[in-house]
């Protein structure tokens, strides 16, 4: 696969080995690995990263040139890294504070398979019981016309330009952002347009999430309903609507919720009726509506999933409880509507700000000083 960023890797790989690059690239499944994950380094911030599993290469790597293995050999006799050494140096590295511990453990081996299912070699050792860990030498040496070439050094470089490229696209988002802040009344239309391009198909999950919740919080926040024990105290409250955490987290299938009517939503961007089911029945099929990020119809979208449930589930009357739990459907369309409310409401900025705060979190755009 050739795409942008691979360039740059051929570059690094003529750096450190000069005519024996493009054969160690061709002999190297790690590589090519990096080559495949990197793919999205010139996609802008709305690409998604593969920072769990570059990050689990990148810090044994690192833990094996700072003993000088690559030079003095021997590695074999080494007792491995530590978990918590490598967990705490992978949080250390840019977008990497909130990683889990996924990628160490299995993940990243589990992924590299299922692009060279033939291989000899899984790229990270462990020994579970003493917690320590290894890269696989045997992707790191190769021989090219007699000589030995160890590439541990050049992935590292290939990593740093890949947080680089990626931190790069990702501030000139931000100050895009900021800079859309500032422009005058006259130039409303360019904000409108431009956070409308966020909720296109083809972005980002983790972008895509943020700027639906930003919508959505402003959009029902002008909304009321009474609420109270008994008659003589009730009273009239807005509609809030809040986000239980960062994109992509574990949390049982709850993305927002909204108080005071405890509806929960989930954002996805697959129609696999097990995901959506999956997620109900995490909250003992509570209703949750999911907002999809889709073009398709509401109505087009509700019979795929009734499709899928039938072809699943069989049973009428299971069909009928799941589907039943899909309390609505938010599409694509639907939020660009939500949003023009919203911003004939005031809230345009608003929005703008949440979007730039919401994406800063997510992306550890801030320093650690700048945090509360």
């Amino acid at each position: 696969m050739e795409h942008e960023f691979t360039q740059q890797i051929h570059v690094v790989l003529r750096s450190d080995f000069g005519e024996a690059a493009e054969d160690i690239f061709e002999k190297s499944e790690l590589l090519q690995y990096l080559n495949l994950k990197t793919r999205s380094a010139t996609r802008g911030s709305k690409a998604r990263g593969s920072f769990a599993n570059l990050y689990a290469l990148y810090v044994l790597i690192e833990d094996y040139l700072n003993h000088g293995f690559d030079e003095k050999g021997n590695y074999s006799n080494y007792q491995g890294a530590a978990f918590t050494d490598l967990f705490k140096r992978q949080r250390e590295l840019p977008f990497g504070n909130k990683l889990q511990n996924h990628a160490l453990n299995h993940r990243m081996n589990s992924d590299f398979r299922k692009y060279f299912p033939q291989t000899e070699y899984i790229p990270i050792l462990r020994d579970v019981e003493t917690k320590r860990y290894w890269i696989n030498e045997n992707l790191l040496n190769f021989s090219v016309a007699g000589d030995s070439h160890n590439i541990a050094r050049s992935i590292i470089s290939i990593v740093n330009r890949y947080i680089e490229t990626k931190r790069s696209a990702f501030e000139a988002f931000i100050q895009t952002c900021e800079r859309l802040k500032s422009i005058n009344e006259e130039s409303i239309e360019n904000v409108e347009a431009f956070i409308e391009s966020l909720l296109e198909p083809n972005a980002d999950a983790r972008i895509f999430e943020i700027v639906s919740y930003a919508i959505l919080k402003y959009y029902y926040s002008n909304q009321t309903v009474y609420f109270g024990f008994d008659l003589e105290s009730v009273e009239e409250e807005n509609l809030t609507l809040y986000k239980t955490g960062r994109t992509n987290a574990n949390d049982g299938g709850i993305d927002f919720v909204m108080r005071p009517l405890g509806r929960f939503f989930q954002v996805t961007e697959t129609l696999d009726v097990r995901k959506y089911f999956l997620d109900i029945d995490k909250i003992e099929r509570y209703p949750i509506s999911f907002v999809i990020k889709s073009e398709e119809s509401i109505d087009v979208l509700r019979q795929r999933l009734q499709a899928g449930a039938e072809k699943q589930y069989l049973i009428t009357a299971i069909v009928r409880k799941y589907m039943n739990c899909v309390e609505e459907i938010i599409n694509i369309p639907v939020l660009k509507n939500r949003f023009n409310e919203a911003v004939q409401e005031g809230y345009l900025q608003s929005i703008l700000d949440e979007v730039i705060k919401q994406s800063k979190v997510e992306f550890n755009y801030e320093e650690p000083a700048d945090t509360v």
